[in-house]
């Protein structure tokens, strides 16, 4: 017999867990959620998103503050640890936990600290002897970097995405192995502490799912920062030194730099949670398939967020467990599935970029008739009054109906600008329409107003 009773059992505590344990809850279903850690709220929160955008954070503040004129007049000089530029990130996870355990505890949802593996698809075990009896799983357990077996992580001068934030002293000089999204957030930051940089991509351009547009501006940007950008390269071994790190490329280059940050993939933690015991088998990084519904190939088992890949998002793991949380509790309509999949890109470089809907690219292979608008930053005078003109917003619709259908910003707060044209591409038949940025009245001087100037820059090119 199992110990409990429950109608719904979520694995893991982060934004999809979340999102899915909430869901359930308010619709009245009995929830238990497992964590197992100690701490609720997942990588996100204490490993992952909130420490990294804090630390992004303290040093754009750093470096505006150290390029003020004011200050450099006065000699105001400073030059801080890691550690000291980590700091507030503590706080912030602190207080991240602290309010979603309150959440947790007004929905009467019950959190059991533990490690918790499949018996069969209806009992889950945690490792303190407890089983639980339950109607439905969802599996929200993350992801973590992968690292392969012939580098020595243990080495003080080899980092991955998140042992990096435990690291204490600035290096002069770094190699990010890896130009995915975690790597070139990473590039940003750190040579905004003029540390130099050499970012070797496995591929032939930055970030392929971008708007070629958008990737072309980011590795532009980038390169007249300083960042040493080697498209098309593969290592042979990571060497690692007493005072230093070398990095043997397969062309036969080697880079010597006080450390290396390995961000080169991720793999999803679902090694440990015995789905050898109900027939599920993820694929070789730990990725485990699902349909459209977030379930995977056993009915009553969903799995959302990190553990089942792209786009590995905090905000897109939250929507997906909120939409397997409605499957569950019968109210999913066709709209729940499609929000779920037209996600928001946030990447948090410097500038940023953010991204919704269709690229040129994809819309040319379709062969849909398209036009573009622009608005470059350097002409408005919000980014010219805090200083900040790099930078575009690109509206892509439609030449006939003038449907909204794709939104690609590059530049400061990227990732807020985005949601006034995510909110216009959500709208059904006329309410997506470029005529809502024709006509709609933007504050000045405000970032938002790129739409207007983008959407008329757009509407000219039709005549």
């Amino acid at each position: 017999m199992a110990d409990r009773k429950t109608d719904v059992v979520v694995i893991g505590s982060g934004p999809g867990g979340e999102g899915a344990a909430m869901q359930c809850a308010k619709a009245g279903k009995k929830v238990i959620l497992v964590e197992r850690y100690e701490k609720i709220g997942g990588g996100c929160t204490h490993w992952g998103t909130i420490p990294s955008k804090a630390l992004r954070f303290a040093i754009f503040r750093l470096t505006e503050s150290l390029n003020n004129p004011l200050l450099i007049d006065c000699g105001v000089k400073a030059n801080p640890t890691i550690a000291q530029l980590t700091a507030t990130a503590a706080k912030v996870s602190s207080q991240q936990e602290d309010m979603r355990r309150k959440f947790y505890g007004r929905n009467d949802v019950d959190v059991v600290s533990g490690h918790a593996k499949f018996i069969n698809p209806n009992r889950i075990e945690v490792d303190d002897g407890t089983t639980i009896e339950t109607e439905q799983v969802v599996i929200a357990v993350g992801a973590r970097p992968y690292n392969p077996p012939d580098i020595d992580f243990d080495h003080p001068r080899i980092f991955d995405s998140d042992s990096i934030l435990s690291m204490e002293n600035k290096p002069h000089s770094l190699t990010i192995y890896g130009a995915g999204v975690i790597g070139c957030e990473y590039a940003s930051m750190f040579r905004n502490l003029s540390i130099k940089i050499n970012l070797i991509n496995s591929r032939s351009g930055l970030l392929d799912f971008l708007d070629d547009e958008i990737a072309d501006a980011l590795s532009y940007h980038m390169r007249e920062r300083g960042v040493l950008i080697r498209h098309n390269e593969s290592y042979e071994r990571i060497e690692p030194l007493d005072d230093g790190v070398v990095t043997h490329l397969k062309s036969g280059k080697q880079l010597k730099t006080d450390a290396l940050l390995w961000a080169a993939g991720r793999t999803g933690n679902s090694d440990s949670l015995a789905l050898e015991n109900i027939g599920i088998e993820p694929d070789s990084r730990g990725y485990i398939a699902v349909n459209e519904k977030f379930q995977t190939q056993v009915e009553n088992v969903y799995a959302v967020g990190d553990v089942i890949g792209f786009p590995s998002l905090a905000s897109a793991a939250y929507t997906q467990g909120r939409s397997a949380g409605k499957q569950i509790v019968g109210s999913a309509t066709e709209k729940d599935q499609r929000i779920a999949k037209e996600i928001p890109a946030g990447i948090y470089t410097s500038p940023e970029i953010s991204c919704i809907g269709k690229t040129e690219k994809q819309l040319t292979e379709e062969k849909v008739p398209y036009e573009v608008g622009h608005s470059n930053f350097k002409h408005l005078a919000r980014a010219q009054i805090i200083g900040q003109q790099v930078g575009m917003l690109k509206i892509l619709f439609h030449r006939e109906t003038l449907e909204v259908l794709g939104v690609h910003c590059f530049g400061p707060h990227a990732s807020e600008i985005i949601h006034i044209g995510q909110a216009i591409m959500y709208q059904s038949g006329e309410a997506n329409s470029l005529n809502y940025f024709l006509d709609s009245t933007f504050n000045y001087p405000t970032m938002a107003e790129a739409y207007r100037v983008a959407a008329l820059n757009g509407f000219n090119r039709l005549f």
